[in-house]
C-alpha cells in the first residue's frame, strides 16, 4: 500500500498515523496499518526510547479507541506518570484512565505515584491526580488515599476543591465506611461562593446521605440552613453572565440543591417545615416560559411531593403540573403526566381539578402522551365521576386511531366492570364498546357480560333487543357478534314478542324469520372465525325449539355445514341435524335456556386465570372453579355423571358416582335408547339409575351379576395407566385374548355371563373357540327385550385393544363379535 508518510517508526506523528488509518479503504488495510504501528511502538518500548514515549502513548490511546489491544503499553503509562514534567504526566494520566481500570493488577503500582502527586505543590498536577483517582479508584486505593483527598477539600484553590469533592464521591461509593470522614468537610464546602465548588459539594452531600444514616442525620442538622441560603441567593441574584442559562441563573445548581433538600426532608417533618417557604418562593418566582425554568419547576414539584409538605404547597405543585399539561412541548407534558401519577397517591383531590386537561391529553396526537394520560385517567376514576369519565372515553373511542383502540378499550372495560353499580348502565356501556371496538374486546370481558345477562332476568329482553339492533348496524365486530348470537339463541322469544320492555324502550318489530336471518348472515359471513360459526349453529339449534315454524329452514341451514372442512363445524352440523330431525320428543328439554351462571364463581375463576402465566394458559384448557370445561360462549357445562373412556383399556376401574340423579329430564343417551332406568332394578345385581348406560353396557363401574373368569388388567403397549379413585371388581370380557395368558383347550366350555341387565333389557355373552384356531374366539351377544315396548335406533358399541382384530356379523336378534 502506498502511504503518504515515512516508513513507520516511533517518530511518526500522531496526525500522520490518523491520516494513514483514515485513508484505508478496507478493514484489512486498517489492521495492517495498526499492526505495523504497534510493532514500531513495541520496538521503541523495548529500546527504552524516552524522547517519543509521550507520542507513542498518544498513538496507543487512539489505537485503543479503535478497539485494538494495547495492554503492552500499560507500563509506559506508569513511567510517564513518574516523570517530573507536567506534559508527560498529563499524557500518562490520560493513558492510565483510558487503558486501565480498577480491575488491573498493574494499578497497584501507581498508588505511590498518586500519593506523591496529590501532595505536589503544582495545583495542575494535583488536579491530574484527582481526576485519575476519581475515574479508576478501587477500594484499596480509596482507603490508602482518602486522607490526602480529605485534606485537599480544605485547599484554597476552587478548582482543587471541586475536583477533590468529585473524587470523594468515588471514594464514598467504593468504601461507604469512609463517609464519616467527609461529613464535616462537605458541610463546610456549602459556605463557598464558587458555583462549581457548590455543585460538587451538594453532590457529595447527596452521596453521603445515601451511604450512611449517620451522615444523613448530621447533614440535616448542619446543612439545611446553608442550602436554603444558597437557593435564596441563586434565585434572587441579578444577571450573572458566567452562570446565566436562558435568563435563569445557574439552573444546574438549583436542581442539585432541590434534590438534596428532597433527600433531607423525606420522612422528617421538621426539615420539611423548614424548607417549605423557600420551595414556595422558588415555585412562584421561577419563569415557566423557558425550558431551564421548567426544569427547575419540575424538580421543585418533585421535591414538594417527596417531603412532608403542607397541603397548600402540594396544591401549588399540582397546579404547576397542570400548567405543564397546557404546554406545547410534548416532553414537558409527558413528564407532567408522570409526576401527576405519583402525586395522585399524595393528594387525589388536587389532581382531580385538572381532570378536563388530562382528558384532553388522551386525545393528543403523540402516542406516548395518549397512553400515559389514559393510565392517569384510569387512576382518577372513582364512584362519583365514573359516569362522566366513561362517557368521555367512549365518545373518543369512536374517533380514536386503530393503534390506540386496544389500550383504550381495555381501560374502558376495566373501569366499567370495576365501578359499575347499575346493571343497566353497565350493559349500555358494554354494548356501545362492543359496537365501536368489538374486535379489541378480550374474551374474558364478553364472557363476564354473558354471565351478568344470565343473572339479570329483568334485563334479558332489553339486552337481546339492544344486541339485535347493534348486530344489524355493526356486524363486523367479532365480540359483539358472539354476544348477540348467544343472546338471540337464548332469549329469541323475548326479541320477537317484545317481552320485559323497559319504560325508556320503544317497541321494535322483529319476526321469527328476521331473527333466523340475523344469525344466518353471521354464519355465512366469510370473515367469521370457527368459534363464531360454532356459536351460530348452537343459536340456530335453540331457535328451532323457540320458533317451531322455522325448524325446517333452520335444518337446511345447519345441514349446509355437513361437508365443512372444519371438523368442529362438520360434527356440530351432523349432530344438530339429527336432533332437529329425529328427536323431537326431547328437543324442547334439551334446548332449554342455560341455567343461571354463578357470577361469584366466575369472578374467582377469572381472577385466578389473570394471575396464571402465559405458558400455563396456553398449555391448560380453561376451566371453571368446579372443574367443568368452558364452552365457546364462556358458560360452564352443568356437571354430568362420570362417563367411562371407551377407548381407555389400560384400566377397567372407574370412579363410581355416589350422587343421586338430578331432577332434570332423562339422560339424552337413555332417551335415544328408549330405556327407562328410573324403576328399581330386580334382584340379581341390576345397576343403579345413577350409572351411565354406556358404563353399564361394558360392565364398567358396576359389580358383575355372575362370577366369570378371573380378571386381569390387560395393558396394551403404549397405553399409560391412569389413577382412579375406586377399584370395583369387574368382568374382563377380553381377558382370554391376552398373549401372556396360556391358551385354554379349544374343547373346554366357557360359562355364559350376563353383561348387563335392567328392568327392560338383558345382554348375555357366550364364548366359543374355533376348531384348530386357538387364537380366535367367538363371542355371541344376545339382547333380550324384557319390556312390552319395542326398541328403536338401538346401537351396541364394544371397545377392544388395538392389537385385537375384530370382525362383526349382525342379525335382528343378536350381534356377534370376532
Amino acid at each position: 500500500m502506498d502511504l503518504a508518510i515515512n516508513p513507520f517508526s516511533s517518530g511518526t506523528r500522531l496526525r500522520d498515523m490518523i491520516r494513514a488509518i483514515r485513508a484505508c479503504k478496507t478493514a484489512a488495510e486498517e489492521r495492517a496499518v495498526v499492526r505495523r504501528e504497534c510493532a514500531a511502538i513495541r520496538a521503541a518500548i523495548s529500546e527504552g526510547d524516552q524522547d517519543y514515549r509521550h507520542r507513542n502513548m498518544a498513538k496507543l490511546m487512539f489505537i485503543h479507541m479503535l478497539g485494538y489491544p494495547t495492554h503492552f503499553g500499560q507500563m509506559e503509562c506508569l513511567k510517564l506518570i513518574a516523570a517530573a514534567g507536567f506534559p508527560e504526566k498529563r499524557i500518562g494520566y490520560l493513558g492510565l484512565m483510558l487503558l486501565l481500570d480498577e480491575r488491573q493488577e498493574v494499578l497497584m503500582l501507581v498508588t505511590n505515584s498518586l500519593k506523591q502527586d496529590l501532595n505536589h505543590s503544582n495545583q495542575f498536577i494535583v488536579g491530574l491526580a484527582l481526576c485519575a483517582l476519581g475515574n479508576i479508584c478501587s477500594a484499596e486505593m480509596a482507603r490508602d488515599l482518602a486522607p490526602e483527598v480529605e485534606r485537599l477539600l480544605q485547599n484554597r484553590d476552587p478548582n482543587t476543591k471541586k475536583k477533590a469533592a468529585l473524587c470523594s464521591i468515588r471514594i464514598v461509593r467504593k468504601v461507604p465506611d469512609l463517609a464519616e470522614n467527609f461529613m464535616s468537610a462537605a458541610a463546610s464546602l456549602l459556605k463557598e461562593k464558587h458555583h462549581g465548588v457548590l455543585i460538587s459539594a451538594v453532590q457529595l452531600c447527596t452521596e453521603l446521605c445515601k451511604a450512611s444514616t449517620e451522615a444523613l442525620e448530621y447533614l440535616r442538622k448542619n446543612c439545611l440552613e446553608g442550602l436554603v441560603r444558597i437557593l435564596r441567593d441563586v434565585s434572587n441574584s441579578s444577571y450573572a453572565p458566567e452562570y446565566d442559562v436562558a435568563g435563569i441563573t445557574d439552573p444546574f445548581l438549583h436542581i442539585r440543591v432541590l434534590k438534596l433538600m428532597r433527600t433531607l426532608g423525606q420522612g422528617d417533618a421538621d426539615c420539611s417545615e423548614y424548607i417549605n417557604d423557600i420551595l414556595a418562593q422558588v415555585s412562584t418566582k421561577t419563569e415557566s416560559n423557558k425550558n431551564a425554568g421548567n426544569a427547575i419547576l419540575y424538580e421543585c414539584v418533585e421535591t414538594i411531593m417527596g417531603i412532608e409538605a403542607t397541603s397548600g404547597l402540594r396544591v401549588l405543585a399540582i397546579n404547576i403540573l397542570g400548567r405543564f399539561l397546557s404546554n406545547r412541548d410534548n416532553n414537558i407534558r409527558y413528564v407532567a403526566l408522570n409526576m401527576l401519577m405519583k402525586a395522585i397517591a399524595v393528594d387525589t383531590q388536587a389532581v382531580q381539578r385538572h381532570r378536563a386537561t388530562i382528558l384532553e391529553c388522551v386525545k393528543d396526537a403523540d402516542v406516548s402522551i395518549r397512553k400515559r394520560a389514559l393510565e392517569l385517567v384510569y387512576l382518577l376514576v372513582n364512584d362519583t365521576n365514573v359516569k362522566p369519565l366513561t362517557k368521555e372515553l367512549v365518545d373518543y373511542l369512536e374517533v380514536s386511531d386503530q393503534d390506540f383502540k386496544e389500550d383504550l378499550t381495555a381501560k374502558i372495560c376495566s373501569i366499567v366492570e370495576k365501578f359499575s353499580q347499575d346493571k343497566l348502565w353497565y350493559l349500555d356501556q358494554m354494548f356501545r364498546v362492543l359496537s365501536l371496538a368489538g374486535n379489541y374486546v378480550k374474551d374474558d370481558v364478553w364472557h363476564a357480560l354473558v354471565v351478568l345477562m344470565s343473572n339479570a332476568s329483568e334485563l334479558q329482553g332489553y339486552s337481546v333487543r339492544s344486541l339485535y339492533k347493534a348486530l344489524l348496524a355493526c356486524g363486523e365486530q367479532e365480540s359483539l357478534v358472539r354476544v348477540a348470537v348467544w343472546c338471540i339463541g337464548e332469549y329469541g322469544e323475548m326479541l320477537v314478542n317484545n317481552i320485559s320492555m323497559l319504560d325508556m324502550e320503544e317497541p321494535i318489530t322483529v319476526t321469527e324469520s328476521d331473527a333466523v336471518d340475523a344469525v344466518e348472515v353471521v354464519l355465512k359471513r366469510y370473515s367469521a372465525d370457527v368459534t363464531t360459526r360454532a356459536m351460530c349453529l348452537v343459536s340456530l339449534l335453540k331457535l328451532s325449539s323457540r320458533f317451531p315454524p322455522t325448524s325446517e329452514r333452520i335444518k337446511e341451514i345447519v345441514a349446509q355445514n355437513k361437508g365443512n372442512t372444519v371438523l368442529e363445524l362438520q360434527q356440530r352440523s351432523i349432530e344438530f341435524s339429527s336432533i332437529i330431525q329425529r328427536h323431537q320428543s326431547i328437543k324442547s328439554s334439551l334446548l332449554e335456556r342455560m341455567p343461571v351462571l354463578d357470577e361469584a364463581n366466575y369472578l374467582v375463576k377469572r381472577a385466578a386465570s389473570t394471575q396464571a402465566t402465559v405458558s400455563s394458559v396456553k398449555s391448560a384448557p380453561a376451566v371453571t372453579p368446579g372443574g367443568q370445561p368452558k364452552l365457546p360462549n364462556g358458560v360452564a357445562k352443568p356437571p354430568a355423571a362420570p362417563l367411562a373412556d371407551l377407548l381407555d383399556l389400560s384400566s377397567d376401574d372407574t370412579p363410581v358416582t355416589t350422587s343421586a340423579p338430578t331432577t332434570a329430564p332423562n339422560d339424552f343417551l337413555q332417551d335415544l335408547l328408549g330405556i327407562d332406568l328410573t324403576d328399581s332394578s330386580p334382584a340379581g345385581g341390576a345397576p343403579s339409575t345413577s350409572t351411565d348406560i354406556l358404563m353399564d353396557l361394558l360392565s364398567i363401574g358396576s359389580t358383575p351379576v355372575q362370577n366369570g373368569p378371573p380378571t386381569s388388567n390387560f395393558i396394551p403397549p403404549g397405553i399409560e395407566t391412569k389413577p382412579v379413585a375406586v377399584t370395583p371388581q369387574v368382568v374382563d370380557l377380553l381377558d382370554g385374548l391376552s398373549s401372556s395368558t396360556p391358551l385354554p383347550d379349544e374343547n373346554a366350555a366357557y360359562p355364559t355371563i350376563t353383561a348387563f341387565q335392567s328392568a327392560t333389557l338383558r345382554i348375555t355373552f357366550s364364548f366359543k373357540k374355533q376348531p384348530r384356531k386357538p387364537q380366535e374366539t367367538t363371542i355371541n351377544a344376545t339382547f333380550t327385550n324384557l319390556a312390552t315396548t319395542t326398541f328403536t335406533d338401538f346401537v351396541f358399541q364394544a371397545a377392544v385393544p388395538k392389537v385385537v382384530f375384530i370382525s362383526d356379523t349382525c342379525s335382528h336378534s343378536r350381534q356377534r363379535i370376532f
